[in-house]
């Protein structure tokens, strides 16, 4: 009789995208993953049982290769284990300051450690795709067409890693979004999207420029705190369609109405041509430690 061998695997678990040390959105991580099996990774994401774990592994070409499981799946990118997985090399003494290469599946994407811990991460340059009509979308969030439509902002699918369908909301109006996640998770898969990631716009004399939320129920994940990949996404549509008016660089403010606030920076470059076109998308935040799970599988 064959005696199967667990093996055990360390997974990290950090909160990314923290303000002052406290909120956050908490992935795992696992180094040295190299070993471990797609079957594998889902098993330890499973165990771990936050919305994303990430897998690091050495790469022949590039610093590290980094693969992204949710609970049910694999996804090529994800930007708030991406700060997790580097912000825990630099706490465990891996790597140091500068700039890094990590291979996913979304591209090949340059990672900077600063000396203060903040880790801000490139992304995909975005695609535009879909746009859909206030009215239906205001089905899937609970919000009357009339009331998403005085924002006289289109609701565009933008990716720029992940594709998340971008949803302007008139102030005052996020904490009442009635999210039909049944609805909602069919028409993300009928459109091969993630999720939908909601925004008001805040005041301009505050530090931050819009208060986010995001759902992504196809993918067990209801509500989400902070969404790294759709706030590079959300970067680049306010630059597309504000006309500069908050700049290029952005302060988000996340997971508010689910008590737990987190707060992530985004930037976007463009070309010194025209002054349209995104050449560089980056998004960056603080990550901190909340414990280590040993799992065997």
């Amino acid at each position: 009789m064959e005696v199967l061998k667990l093996k055990n695997v360390e997974a990290f678990l950090v909160n990314s995208f923290t303000k002052n040390g406290k909120g956050g959105n908490p992935a795992g991580v696992v180094l040295q993953a190299d070993l471990l099996s797609n079957e594998d990774k889902l098993a330890v994401a499973q165990a771990v049982g936050f919305s994303e774990t990430a897998f690091v592994s050495q790469d022949d070409e590039v610093d590290f290769e980094l693969s992204f499981f949710t609970t049910t799946s694999e996804v090529d990118f994800c930007g708030h284990a991406t700060l997790a997985a580097f912000s825990t090399m630099h706490r465990e003494g891996l790597i140091t300051p500068g700039q890094y290469v990590q291979r996913t599946k979304a591209g090949i994407l340059a990672v900077t450690v600063e000396s203060n811990g903040q880790i801000v991460m490139e992304q995909a340059l975005p695609e535009y795709r879909d746009v859909f009509s206030y009215e239906t979308i205001s089905e899937l969030i609970g919000i009357a067409p009339q009331i998403l439509s005085a924002t006289q902002l289109p609701i565009e699918v933008i990716s720029t890693g992940l594709p998340d369908i971008i949803v302007p909301v008139p102030n005052g109006y996020l904490d009442k979004l009635q999210v039909d996640e049944d609805s909602l998770s069919e028409f993300c898969k009928l459109h091969d999207v993630i999720g939908l990631h909601a925004f008001e716009l805040c005041d301009k004399t505050t530090e931050l420029t819009a208060s986010c939320r995001n759902f992504a129920p196809l993918f067990g994940i209801s509500e989400e705190s902070a969404t790294g990949s759709a706030s590079g996404a959300l970067a680049c549509y306010l630059a597309k369609h504000l006309n500069g008016i908050y700049g290029h660089r952005f302060t988000f403010e996340q997971g508010r109405a689910m008590g737990c606030v987190s707060q992530i920076t985004a930037a976007v470059e463009l070309d010194d041509v025209g002054d349209s076109e995104i050449i560089k998308v980056r998004v960056g935040g603080f990550a901190h430690p909340i414990g280590v799970q040993n799992i065997a599988i």
